[in-house]
């Protein structure tokens, strides 16, 4: 009797796990995907950097895919082509101001699928410094009793979550970097660089890959042509960090470290006064008589972007980590 009931949160929970339901695709109501014209996106990823992934990572003679080039995947999408990644390839792109994260996603990447039921899938991991990358947890429930096959129509959007290639072309499938758990070497508020690598979609043998419960990943495999494996497309940023301005600091005046965890410290002007504001134009905090030892307190704000005003004349960014 005990060996039953300790039998019953497992099969309650895979039964769970095989139908659960994440966003449909784009004409299903309620869908996340997100059109590339939309007027969320303020930025596009501006380089890229490639590494080719295999034709078929089993017959490797066959060599590495070379389907469109680097410029490809940068821009928005709409007058360039596409950059195909192969096995396990890998895209790094990178941006002029970085991605932060606000409230709702962050940033969505696109894919080339020519149906709703015919994806090509991609892990999707965030860096802020280009060394310590985090990817997203991943979920896939397609069945992989039968292995898809380069042009079957296959691919159930409610599915797959946080895989890039969710959507169909035209369609990007969105991020927030909020599901990432937090980290000491993980700046939410300014990731500078947003890794793509190309899932291996073999059901079994030593190349297959697994989203983060430890499930196979299912897609189509082998797709042994020039332009195998994911199809980078573009990738369209929603929150993006402001613009700084601190041109409104003379020369002579320093604020540092920015940036700030705990104190912020300003040389070459007494400050009497100051004011922080948050990106709503909210304020946060306001001193008068201020003592410039003390330096002006961040530790007990939350991460994020803020306007700091000095003796109400002088203004300019400060990124919270």
């Amino acid at each position: 009797m005990l060996k039953k009931l300790c039998f019953l949160p497992l099969f309650f929970a895979c039964k769970f796990q095989s139908y659960a339901q994440f966003s449909g695709p784009p004409s299903a109501m309620g869908s996340d995907a997100m059109h590339i014209d939309s007027a969320a996106f303020v930025d596009w990823a501006k380089y890229c950097s490639l590494q080719r992934g295999w034709k078929n990572i089993q017959q490797k003679d066959l060599g590495f895919v070379n389907y469109g080039t680097e410029w490809d995947a940068v821009g928005n999408g709409q007058n360039t082509g596409v950059v195909s990644l192969g096995d396990s390839g890998i895209a790094i792109l990178t941006f002029e101001r970085g991605i932060m994260d606000l409230p709702g996603h962050d940033f969505a990447i696109f894919e080339n699928g020519f149906d709703d039921a015919y994806l090509e899938l991609a892990f999707v991991e965030v860096s802020s410094d280009g060394v310590n990358y985090f990817r997203f947890p991943s979920t896939s429930l397609t069945p992989t009793l039968t292995q898809v096959g380069p042009f079957d129509l296959w691919a159930d959007p409610t599915k797959l979550h946080n895989l890039a290639g969710k959507y169909r072309s035209k369609f990007g499938t969105p991020f927030d970097l909020a599901d990432l758990p937090d980290d000491p070497l993980l700046h939410k508020n300014n990731i500078t660089f947003v890794k793509i690598i190309d899932v291996i979609g073999a059901i079994s043998g030593p190349f297959s890959t697994y989203d983060s419960q430890g499930n196979v990943i299912n897609d189509p495999f082998p797709s042994p042509f020039e332009s195998g494996g994911f199809d980078l497309d573009a990738l369209g940023i929603i929150h993006q960090v402001p613009l700084g301005i601190e041109e409104d600091l003379p020369l002579s005046i320093a604020v540092f470290p920015n940036p700030v965890h705990d104190k912020l410290q300003v040389s070459g002007i007494s400050v009497h006064s100051f004011a922080i504001y948050d990106t709503f134009g909210k304020l946060i905090l306001h001193q008068e008589q201020v003592m410039d030892e003390k330096g002006i307190p961040f530790s007990e704000l939350s991460a994020g972007n803020y306007l700091l005003f000095i003796n109400a004349q002088y203004h300019l960014r400060i990124l919270k980590n």
